[in-house]
């Protein structure tokens, strides 16, 4: 492991560590590090496995691009960007569910091919927590703020936008795909939190 790949963990670890995974007691970070291991997995660079470590910290902490830029770069910090969604408008308030999902679909029309990754590993991750969750008993569609249909759509049509133009992105968009197929045959009720 590199210098750099090493303080990506830490940071990653310190900036996530008041955080958990929705409902319950499993730390914020156990995401982030999976979404790392998919992209190494993958043959991703390194920048693009930093950029995974780090891809929910500007979105979910204080923490800016230019700090994320004045310790890991441009490339990482670009990526870790351009997978930002905006959860708050002008005014302070949260988005809308729908909203939100609209311009990051957009957004992922434009990205590029280590910020298309990262988001497929964000992706592919959060699929296969939902089953470990839903196995575990947890009412897994009680944990988004949107209902079950809306949510199966969201993942469709981000797998389908962000996985081709590169072999390993496509292998990526095709395990988002299995992994997809065993969410959406759980067969929970369609439920929404708020």
């Amino acid at each position: 492991m590199t210098e750099k790949l090493e303080k990506a963990l830490r940071q990653a670890s310190i900036w996530h560590r008041r955080q958990n995974r929705k409902a319950s007691d499993i730390p914020y970070v156990e995401h982030a590090f999976g979404v790392a291991m998919i992209l190494d997995r993958a043959r991703f660079d390194e920048d693009t496995v930093i950029a995974g470590l780090l891809h929910d910290v500007v979105e979910d902490t204080e923490v800016t691009v230019g700090q994320v830029e004045a310790d890991f770069g441009v490339e990482v910090a670009a990526t870790v960007k351009h997978c930002t969604e905006v959860k708050l408008d002008a005014e302070g308030r949260k988005r809308p569910w729908i909203d939100r999902k609209r311009d990051h679909l957009a957004a992922a029309a434009e990205a590029t091919v280590p910020a298309r990754a990262v988001m497929l590993a964000d992706k592919l991750h959060n699929l296969l927590s939902i089953v470990v969750d839903h196995n575990a008993g947890r009412p897994v569609w009680s944990f988004f703020n949107a209902g079950r249909a809306e949510v199966l759509w969201y993942y469709h049509a981000m797998i389908d936008r962000l996985g081709t133009g590169d072999p390993r992105l496509e292998a990526l968009a095709g395990r988002c795909r299995e992994a997809l197929a065993a969410v959406e045959n759980l067969g929970e009720p369609d439920q929404k939190n708020g």
